[in-house]
Formats: structure tokens, sequence, C-alpha cells
């Protein structure tokens, strides 16, 4: 499951300039996240529900109460295993 957070490119100026989120491939609120998260896990054999890890990429410019918006939904419906992707290059670089 893949959920991005950020403002949306120039490609896509039509959803404005405000940060947004994106569930896989779609545009979508913070209130679409639960529903998401619980189709995905449907359509995924039960032995496999206790490994499904959420996928959360975000904007570096991201405003922190959107992604803790995210986290909340998330905790609802106990998709607790959560990878956090915010930069690309090499990890050394990232302490600077």
């Amino acid at each position: 499951m893949y959920i991005y957070a950020g403002k949306p490119s120039t490609r896509y100026k039509q959803y404005g300039n405000e940060a947004r989120i994106q569930l896989n491939d779609k545009f979508a609120n913070v209130d679409e996240v639960k529903a998401f998260v619980l189709e995905e896990r449907a359509n995924k054999p039960e032995e496999l529900h206790p490994f499904l890890i959420t996928a959360l990429k975000v904007d570096g410019k991201t405003n922190m109460g959107l992604v803790g918006d995210i986290k909340k939904e998330l905790r609802e419906v106990n998709a607790l295993k959560i990878n956090y992707t915010t930069r690309t290059g090499e990890v050394e670089q990232n302490f600077q």
C-alpha cells in the first residue's frame, strides 16, 4: 500500500498548490485512508495480513499535521507497520 503526501507537481496543477494525499495512484482526502487500507487488506490473502506494510512517502516540505492525520487514520485500522520515505540519494547526505 502506497500513500504519498505532498504538493502536487506542476503536471497536476488542477489539484492546487496545497499538500495532498495520494493513495496508490488516486488523489484522496484524509478520511478516505481507512477505507483504502481496508480494501487493500481485503484484496490480499489472509495469511499475508500480518506482513502488510504501508509505505508512506512524504515530501520534505509537507506539514507534519497532515502526516499526523494520516498516521491517526492508520492506527484506527491497526495498520501499524509503516515504511517512511522522505528523500532520495545517499543516507550520509541526509545528515547535513
